[in-house]
């Protein structure tokens, strides 16, 4: 089991991740308090003044909206929709684009992406004909035929219909080694909260009387047939601030959950606390990861003589166990035993050493100053290491002999994204997709016996890339910094100013923008004329931890003002110009956009805000918002509220600025960031007499759709709404 995984849960289930799914499918320095007068000073004409303040749930007229059901603020979001819609769907561009879209999102012509479960290949698959889907599987022998005969093993539409609900599939935890049992995670609506009920494989069937959880925020990990960690929300007083599970249980088969017993307390100021069982090979250790921050944790194992913890840095993250070796990458330089390791450095160490409180560690890959770590996997007898050089994925195998890792590169194109699926500690053989912006992806199968990868499957072009080209460049900070950014466009582009064109940001969490094919932008986008970039801005991880810290908390601004210096790189190349110039973020993204259009209205005359944080007074009063107070801070603190107040959108918005036509999504049943950070926005805004858009799904959770036709249409209204405002 890839331990990167458990360690990055919150970055999974927590975390604020780019929730477009059309295009992307995620130690601060101390400056001083010149830090926070550099931002101010550095407005354009038409800027707004950062002197709003609300400090209070009375000050604040439109809190009602955070009612996330009330029956105001659905009325509220009806009378928006209803607007909204109108006006966009009225455009003919819309029904052109819909039509595009779902044709390709309802295609059989897609990789069907698998994880292997012992002998077989796992798969979730959505069509026209299977709208929440189905989960199936097959054999290697027949995944590698172009039209692989497929095992049913759960009909996700038939199960809603049968029981009357909005099911959304959201993963399942099978018992290891055999995978005969597991535990799925069913939505309704797509929201984080799940549903969880044990199922058998053979049968096809749910276990009567099995392990069954209601709808939470739940974590659990086989012990064995009989026996689970869980934690889940037990009741009063058993979630932390952030809305997680404070509480492990150990539960046995047939008792009630209530009679479980307790094993561990996290603090109610801990983000999230776990329990989970990781094997290697015939070898498990039973574990504790207790979340103190959003990047912060103490992880235990769990042994017969009670709880030992791990020597290792709070902000570490573990990456596996394999072959005996436990993995360790750094977030910041560590001495130990005499030695000084470096940050972003991956280290190894024998297990029993380990254990018996020995720090003999080698260093399997230390990145240079344009590298950094992207993910590590295990097979049966290597390690897979992924790496990023400005920005385009390496990868590399290792093995361990003798006390020494050796490394060799896999030979995959250059200048795209590569990532690492269908891994298994049964076997060396494994998958690997790669695409770039304007090539497909294809899957490569790795065998093991000639150390080759070749493509099994490959996607057809959704869109004719002939016409475009890719380029990278990098706009230079204030500081000097370079901020690398993609540029898609024609090859034969004027350069005029007078382009039409999406910058693309999200600057957070140490989530990296890599090259990404999307089909939806070519359609959508490069096929009407526009160009479009990404922007690889500090905050995120393409660099490194380094590149991620540099944008923490107090230095929050560093991540707005690169996302600015690229928009104005891309007006003083006269690529485009402000008029023409458009912006798209979401989540963590969101905010982004919120704030560089507060900031600098002048520069864009588009913005897409999606599923937003823009309160940032309240922010970690609201659903999983007290976990990202690492990566922001706490408002609740005055001092640390003092350089959040200087962005916060929500008390930056200015009645005397004019804005663009800021174009707001959201979704009800998200229960990651709460819908009313976009509701208030809006009718601040409106309240204000700007003009604004709002369109918020009913469904669709954090991904703001739940089905194929959903993202077609949202999809469809984004870009319908940027070729009219950027023509």
């Amino acid at each position: 089991m890839n331990l990167k995984l458990i360690s990055l849960v919150s970055a999974i289930t927590l975390a604020l991740t780019a929730c477009d799914n059309a295009e992307q499918s995620q130690a601060p320095a101390k400056p001083e308090v010149k830090v926070v007068q550099e931002v101010k000073q550095d407005k354009k004409p038409g800027a707004t003044a950062l002197t709003q303040e609300n400090t209070s749930n009375e000050q604040d007229p439109f809190i009602w909206l955070e009612e996330v059901e009330g029956e105001k603020a659905l009325a509220w979001v009806e009378e928006n929709n209803k607007k909204s819609l109108g006006y966009l769907k009225s455009k003919p561009l819309y029904n052109e684009l819909y039509e595009k879209n779902l044709k390709v999102y309802d295609s059989d012509e897609r990789i069907p992406y698998v994880s292997q479960m012992g002998d077989y290949f796992y798969n979730f698959w959505r069509d026209a004909n299977n709208q929440k889907g189905l989960w199936r599987r097959t054999t290697l022998a027949e995944y590698k035929k172009d039209k692989p005969k497929w095992e049913t093993v759960l009909d996700l539409d038939k199960l809603a219909e049968a029981e009357g609900e909005n099911w959304v599939y959201k993963g399942s935890n099978c018992l290891y080694p055999e995978y005969k049992r597991c535990l799925l995670n069913l939505s309704r609506g797509g929201a984080d909260a799940t549903v969880v009920r044990e199922f058998d494989i053979p049968s096809k069937s749910f276990v009567k009387d099995g392990f069954s959880l209601p709808e939470a925020k739940s974590n659990i990990s086989w012990i064995d047939m009989d026996t689970l960690y869980v934690g889940t929300d037990f009741g009063e007083g058993s979630m932390t601030d952030s809305g997680y599970s404070r509480i492990v249980k150990e539960w046995k088969r047939g008792e009630p959950l209530a009679k479980a017993k307790t094993i561990f307390e996290g603090e109610k100021s801990d983000v999230w606390v776990a329990a989970f069982v990781t094997h290697d090979k015939d070898k498990s250790y039973k574990m504790i990861y207790q979340g103190l921050t959003f990047y912060t944790s103490d992880v235990f194992f769990v042994t017969d003589s009670g709880l030992k913890k791990f020597n290792r840095p709070k902000d570490s993250s573990l990456s596996g166990i394999t072959n005996g070796q436990l993995l360790l990458e750094l977030k910041s330089d560590w001495t130990v035993g005499g030695k000084t390791y470096p940050q972003a450095a991956l280290l190894s160490i024998d297990i029993k050493d380990y254990i018996d409180g020995k720090t003999t560690f080698t260093e399997v890959i230390v990145p240079d100053a344009n590298t950094s770590l992207s993910g590590v996997s295990t097979t049966k007898d290597y390690i897979l290491v992924n790496t990023l050089k400005d920005v385009a994925s390496e990868l590399y195998r290792y093995q361990y002999k003798d006390g020494n890792w050796s490394r060799e590169m896999i030979d995959m194109p250059a200048l795209g994204s590569i990532s690492v699926t269908g891994v298994s500690d049964q076997h060396n053989n494994f998958f690997v997709n790669y695409n770039n912006h304007l090539t497909p992806s294809s899957l490569y199968y790795f065998d093991s016996q000639t150390s080759k990868a070749s493509v099994l499957k490959s996607l057809p072009a959704f869109f004719d890339a002939t016409p475009y080209k890719v380029e990278q460049k990098f706009a230079t900070a204030k500081d000097g910094t370079k901020i690398p950014y993609f540029l898609i466009m024609r090859k034969d582009l004027e350069f005029n100013g007078k382009n039409p064109t999406l910058l693309y940001g999200y600057g957070g969490f140490e989530i990296s923008l890599r090259p990404s094919y999307s089909s939806t932008v070519g359609i959508d986008w490069l096929d009407q004329g526009g160009v479009y970039a990404v922007a690889n801005i500090r905050g995120g991880g393409e660099y490194g931890p380094r590149w991620h810290q540099a944008a923490l908390k107090k230095n929050r601004h560093i991540a707005f003002t690169d996302f600015i210096t690229v928009g104005e790189d891309l007006v003083a190349s006269k690529i485009t110009s402000p008029k023409h110039l458009g912006i798209r973020g979401g989540s963590n993204g969101g905010l982004l956009v919120g704030t560089v259009a507060t900031m600098r209205p002048d520069l864009f005359n588009a913005v897409v805000c999606q599923v937003p944080l823009l309160d940032m007074k309240r922010f970690n009063q609201l659903l999983a918002g007290a976990s990202w107070m690492g990566e922001y801070g706490n408002p609740d603190n005055e001092d640390e509220w003092e350089y959040i107040k200087t962005y916060s959108p929500y008390h930056n918005v200015d009645k005397d600025t004019d804005y663009p036509k800021i174009f707001f999504t959201t979704s009800t049943r998200d229960d990651r960031v709460h819908p009313g950070h976009a509701r208030k926005m809006v009718a601040l805004m409106q309240s204000q007499g700007h003009d604004v858009l709002y369109y918020e799904n009913t469904e669709g959770g954090h991904g703001g759709a739940s089905n194929n036709k959903q993202a077609a249409s949202l999809n469809a209204l984004v870009y319908t709404y940027l070729a009219d405002q950027l023509k």
